[in-house]
């Protein structure tokens, strides 16, 4: 299937997912126009609780629920902080708040993030794009989120000064192209000057929130996962020389192990999950055993405990300078070692040693992108 097909079919999906009442929890509602704020007691990523009270002084509020994994909510977020940047000094107060429950997201809805939906990595969030509004989790209850009724993330809620509901809906128009309709700020603007907001309410798209009663869905897609195949299979040393050439049009991370080697093995599940979060993207992982060939089921049976289910290969070679002539002439011999080849060729990120999880999903996502564009 071509890739601008699966984009559409797969932003269809979330479209859905965010206005079906399938995803959301009997009874939710979304705030209606002249509703009152709901108040809500949350703690921030910069180590403070945040309520109502804390943008008393504002002239107006702009809500944004939004989060860490979603590639929509992730493509507005210089637009959040821009808000945030052009009418602070009017009067303007933005708060963001994720909705999730982390333990409901599934490993493959992390495939365009590093990051998940927790609290600790809402903090690296914040951090890394040095966020200047309040960053709050509501994964912990979801109180707030259902007394708001928030359906994805973004869904965005502007208030006036009297704190009544005024616009909810999209940010905008567009997630990766140049907005017609900038809604949100209109609302904004409009408040400020005193006029009514033209158009108070819009459809919303993006990542449906990740309710609570999901966890059962995370729990079993695990269950399913750990009962997939997993085998091994003889390389040569030509057929490594063609993987690192990657004539695919996937990203190839490639991991060097051994059963004999301690860090190797305990660094497997790290590998399964990174793999379960990409492969349904432009994504292959495989690994290679540097056992011998006569240890070939001791390394099956340490794949197989640990649910390796990538592409898994058994060096058929003692040749060791020239394996790594064939795939990194740069790898300098331990193990574990871990290389992540661009369709090309070209190797964009190695690891000699363990693996910084985050690090490597830093590389893979940079190089597969966090939107649908």
């Amino acid at each position: 299937m071509p890739r601008k097909i699966r984009v559409v079919l797969s932003l269809f999906a979330t479209l859905v997912l965010a206005g079906g009442a399938m995803a959301d929890p009997p009874g939710l509602k979304t705030l209606s126009i002249g509703a009152p704020a709901p108040d809500f007691h949350l703690p921030g990523v910069d180590g403070k609780n945040y309520s109502l009270a804390d943008f008393s002084d504002a002239k107006v509020l702009a809500v944004i629920f939004t989060c860490n994994h979603c590639p929509t909510a992730q493509a507005y977020e210089d637009r959040i902080a821009r808000l945030h940047a052009d009418y602070r000094s009017k009067g303007v107060a933005v708060i963001a708040i994720s909705p999730n429950d982390p333990k409901a997201v599934r490993l493959d809805e992390l495939g365009y993030t590093d990051l998940d939906d927790s609290f600790e990595d809402m903090k690296i969030r914040a951090k890394d794009h040095h966020f200047a509004y309040p960053y709050l989790y509501d994964g912990e209850t979801q109180a707030t989120s259902r007394a708001y009724g928030v359906l994805a993330t973004p869904h965005v809620f502007v208030f006036d000064a009297g704190r009544k509901l005024r616009y909810v809906g999209r940010f905008d128009d567009a997630e990766v192209k140049t907005p017609k309709s900038h809604n949100t700020i209109n609302a904004v603007e409009a408040l400020l000057a005193g006029r009514p907001v033209a158009v108070e309410k819009t459809r919303v798209f993006g990542c449906s929130t990740k309710w609570a009663d999901k966890r059962d869905t995370a729990v079993k897609s695990l269950q399913k996962w750990d009962a997939e195949p997993v085998s091994i299979e003889p390389i040569e040393i030509e057929a490594v020389a063609k993987l690192a050439r990657n004539e695919s049009e996937k990203l190839l991370v490639v991991n060097l192990w051994a059963t004999w080697c301690g860090p190797c093995v305990t660094e497997l599940p790290e590998l399964v999950t990174i793999n379960r979060m990409y492969r349904r993207r432009p994504f292959q992982m495989v690994t290679i055993s540097m056992d011998e060939p006569a240890k070939r089921d001791q390394a099956l049976k340490v794949l197989r405990e640990n649910h390796v289910a990538t592409t898994n290969y058994l060096l058929h070679s003692t040749d060791r300078d020239r394996f790594a002539e064939a795939l990194d002439r740069e790898w300098p011999g331990p193990l574990p070692y871990t290389v992540v080849i661009a369709p090309g060729g070209k190797v964009v990120y190695r690891k000699s040693g363990p693996i910084d999880p985050l690090e490597l999903k830093r590389a893979i996502v940079g190089q597969i992108g966090r939107t649908y564009k």
